[in-house]
This record gives C-alpha cells, sequence and structure tokens, in this order.
C-alpha cells in the first residue's frame, strides 16, 4: 500500500509540472503576439574607443542601452552655445555690438566720430606738394629721357624748396635735381612697406595690404603712430610711395 502511494504522489507531481511547463508556454505565447519583436534579443555592440591626437581615449556604445537626449536638454545646450559664441562674436567685432545697440539701423556713433576726424585731417594734411626724403619715385621727364633717364627709378635723397628734390638712381647712382611734376610714386609688391605722402595720414608709415588696379587705389595699414593698426580701404596711388 505504500508503494503506491509513492507511485500516486509521483504521478501527481508529474502532471503538476506539465500542467506548470503548459501555463508557462501559454503565457509566452501571449507575450509574444503581445509583443512580436521581443523574441529577438537586442544586439548591443560592445563599446568602442576613439583615439584623439592628445593620446586620450574616449569609449561609448551604442545600442539599445543609449538614451536619446531630451528636447528640453536639447534646447538648453542650443541655447548656452548660441550665447558663447555670440559673446566671442561681439569680443571679436565690438563695432557690429555698438551697431546692434544704436536705433535706426543707421551708422555708428564711433564709425562717424571716425569719418569727421579723417574729414578734418585730411582738409589739413592735403597738400600740393607730396615729396618726402627717403621715398622710391620714378622719373617721368621726356627731357630726361636722352640720356637714359625716362621711367627709371631712384631715391629721394633731399627735398628742396617744398616741389623740388635731389634723386639718385638707382642703376646709375647719378643725382638729378627734379621736380615733383616729372615724378610719380612708386607702388610696392603686396606685404611692401610705404609711406603716406598726403592726404589725412601724411607722414605715416604702412604696409600695403592690396590693391584695386580698376580703381586706381590701395588698401594699407598703418604701422607706426598713434594710429596704429588702422586699416585704410581706398588710398589713391599717388597719395602713397614705396620706402626705399
Amino acid at each position: 500500500m505504500k508503494n503506491k502511494r509513492v507511485k500516486a504522489d509521483l504521478v501527481d507531481e508529474e502532471k503538476q509540472e506539465k500542467e506548470i511547463m503548459k501555463q508557462i508556454e501559454r503565457a509566452e505565447q501571449l507575450m509574444q503576439l503581445s509583443n512580436p519583436e521581443s523574441d529577438q534579443p537586442s544586439q548591443v555592440e560592445p563599446p568602442r574607443e576613439l583615439n584623439v591626437e592628445d593620446g586620450v581615449k574616449i569609449g561609448f556604445s551604442l545600442g539599445s542601452s543609449a538614451r536619446p537626449m531630451t528636447k528640453e536638454k536639447g534646447e538648453a545646450s542650443v541655447m548656452v552655445f548660441d550665447e558663447v559664441e555670440e559673446e566671442k562674436y561681439e569680443e571679436r567685432n565690438p563695432r557690429n555690438d555698438l551697431k546692434r545697440k544704436e536705433s535706426g539701423g543707421g551708422k555708428s556713433t564711433l564709425e562717424e566720430m571716425i569719418r569727421e576726424e579723417e574729414r578734418k585731417k585730411e582738409k589739413i594734411n592735403r597738400k600740393d606738394y607730396w615729396l618726402h626724403e627717403g621715398i622710391v619715385v620714378k622719373v617721368m621727364s621726356k627731357v630726361l629721357a636722352e640720356k637714359g633717364y625716362y621711367k627709371q627709378k631712384g631715391v629721394v635723397r633731399k627735398v628742396i624748396d617744398k616741389y623740388a628734390g635731389e634723386i639718385e638712381m638707382l642703376e646709375s647712382k647719378h643725382v638729378l635735381r627734379v621736380d615733383q611734376e616729372e615724378l610719380e610714386t612708386v607702388i610696392p609688391q603686396v606685404g611692401g612697406r610705404v609711406k603716406v605722402v598726403n592726404g589725412a595720414y601724411r607722414g605715416s608709415l604702412a604696409k600695403l595690404l592690396g590693391v584695386d588696379t580698376d580703381h586706381f587705389c590701395a588698401k594699407v595699414q598703418i604701422k607706426k603712430g598713434p594710429y596704429d593698426g588702422r586699416v585704410l580701404k581706398a588710398v589713391e596711388y599717388e597719395d602713397i610711395c614705396k620706402l626705399a
């Protein structure tokens, strides 16, 4: 009798286990029906390493574990980035910041002050003579053509009575006395040194930044004196001359 009861208990346990397995299988089937992609395990790529030039390694992983940035955080990052970029731009371009602060979109007060200053300086420093010692000039006198000096270059060694100069020719080293009406200014290559010989910045030393052959003018930057660093965008050829 005892053996029969043991066998009966084993049969009951097997039935219970089978019933439990069936319930588990049904539960899994129901889960698959409700979420058909659940039977495909998500594949998470192993962390990758990005080598930076300075030797620092940055690890990051790609896959389902990565969380997308929320909209609120993304917007905040963009706002901060824009503010930083705007501050950098204003530091590099203080005049533009001044323009934005003005109403009506007109020219800034600073630009107007500079223009007024240049008008006054132009009126004071514009002369009918332009020769300066130490500049390179070109002889345009046809009278001197027979002696081979026409369109030859020389250095002004001395200014005589404002309107004439003693010119030491570069090739022959001969010294000629020539009126300024028979001389021309010489424009160096871009990057060369020049002297402003007439106009608002008369007497200033500068660097040639570029030339506009269509309008016969040049762009220069003052290199010494109280206006050091100021860029003059359109200076006529006759107002600047190459330095020896």
